[in-house]
């Protein structure tokens, strides 16, 4: 019905471009915040700087533009783990911006100073202040000490030739007075991005999309060389949904952790955010070493990937259900990858360097079964295809390659015994 060479688009009605907003002008940056705003989760380990290191090189692989490297100010440990990264990254020629995060104080943000003397490379500053009404309350601040600590930060950093990002945290339960009169200040003392932070995870796609226009605006009207960075959590799991919109909305930075590690629910994960990347073509990175980027972080981390995780769980482009293998199977026939990717997945599996998976169960038919035997190299004789799709459906679990094969030995036997065939036609 379709000839194979048809442009995939041709093959499917696309909604998610029927009424899009208009897609990002320039290239969109992507900050990893693992190793700093991820390891704040009170459930995970910290890996050894060893592991941080070949992650480092994982997220060069991946395109990542900047890294958080951890908070300087939290200890010497957690300096001399940033020095060492920061130098691995001067000396590899990585292109990817070092940061360390700071709160707005100068004991933060010395460490940072001594850090990058000592790596031989800037390392930016990304410094945060609390600046909503809630945030002000519970602490005792007004909006005179948020612009003191502001200023004095920044020219501190600026004076020791960091460059500075800074963060207002809780951005999205922050007044527009209060935001403007913060940013103004940071930017006038020498900052060259600000970052809208939604430390708690309340914001709606709406939310941020009003936040970022309204910063698109301000920035534009002080200085249009300043970058907006968006740092989104996940405590109302929108954010890779807020994260996309901040970029519509103007954001050219946007932040996430692998596997959304980070505190309570965790950050946007950076995994998902790179692939919708890719397929909404606003950006075009090389993910096939993201499955081995996100295991590494599940084992040193001690963060466990649910099997029906999206994108890189066990199950992410496995089926057993009959159905959906024959389309699989059919796809495969037409000797199309694009078409056995697409049919019943919205993820191209060759993106991350994956496949197709097809597996035998209760709600298995008969494609499920020859395609296991023709990808273990057994012939399909109907008896095996019969029995062992008995067997499946008699189960209430996936048959393990084990039971499989155990079958097929065992119905070999016995039908050569019976000299129903002979040896060599089963081989």
């Amino acid at each position: 019905m379709f000839d194979t060479l048809l442009e995939p688009h041709k093959l499917i009605y696309d909604w998610n471009l029927v009424s899009p907003r208009p897609a990002p002008t320039h290239p969109i940056m992507v900050t990893d915040e693992s190793l700093r705003d991820g390891l704040q989760s009170p459930s995970i380990r910290h890996p050894d700087i060893e592991d941080k290191v070949y992650l480092l090189y994982l997220m060069r692989d991946l395109g990542i533009d900047a890294a958080d490297l951890g908070l300087c100010g939290a200890g010497e440990r957690f300096k001399y783990h940033v020095t060492v990264l920061a130098r691995e990254i001067a000396n590899q020629n990585m292109p990817i911006q070092p940061q360390s995060a700071a709160r707005s104080m100068i004991s933060d943000i010395a460490p940072i100073v001594d850090a990058s003397e000592d790596a031989g490379i800037p390392i930016e500053a990304a410094i945060f202040l609390g600046t909503s009404p809630i945030r002000q309350y519970a602490e005792g601040w007004d909006v005179d000490f948020l612009l003191r600590q502001t200023e004095e930060s920044v020219r501190f950093a600026i004076d020791h030739d960091l460059p500075v990002m800074f963060v207002t945290e809780d951005t999205t339960r922050a007044d527009p007075k209060t935001l403007k009169a913060v940013y103004t200040a940071a930017i006038h003392a020498g900052a060259q991005r600000i970052c809208a932070a939604d430390t708690v995870g309340h914001a709606t796609p709406y939310g941020v999309y009003a936040l970022i226009t309204y910063l698109r605006q301000m920035v534009d009207e002080i200085n249009p060389d300043v970058g907006i960075d968006w740092h989104g959590h996940r405590d109302r799991g929108l954010s890779v949904a807020n994260t996309l919109t901040a970029i519509e909305a103007g954001a050219d930075r946007v932040h996430a952790c692998g596997l959304g590690i980070g505190e309570r629910s965790g950050n946007t994960p950076l995994e998902l955010l790179l692939v919708n990347l890719n397929l909404l073509g606003w950006a075009n990175r090389d993910l096939t070493r993201l499955p081995e980027y996100c295991q590494i972080i599940s084992e040193k981390c001690g963060a466990p990937i649910p099997f029906n995780y999206p994108v890189v769980g066990a199950d992410s482009f496995r089926t057993s259900t009959g159905v959906h293998a024959a389309a699989i199977v059919k796809a495969l026939a037409k000797g199309d990858d694009w078409l056995t990717d697409c049919v019943y997945c919205g993820v191209p599996a060759r993106m991350i360097g994956r496949s197709q998976k097809i597996e035998v169960g209760p709600m298995s038919g008969e494609h499920n079964v020859r395609y296991y035997l023709r990808e273990h190299d057994i012939q399909e004789h109907p008896v095996f295809v019969e029995n062992i799709l008995k067997a499946a459906k008699r189960s209430n679990r996936l048959l393990a390659e084990e039971d499989i094969l155990r079958m097929v030995k065992v119905m070999r036997k016995r039908m050569i015994a019976n000299q129903e065939i002979q040896d060599e036609d089963l081989l």
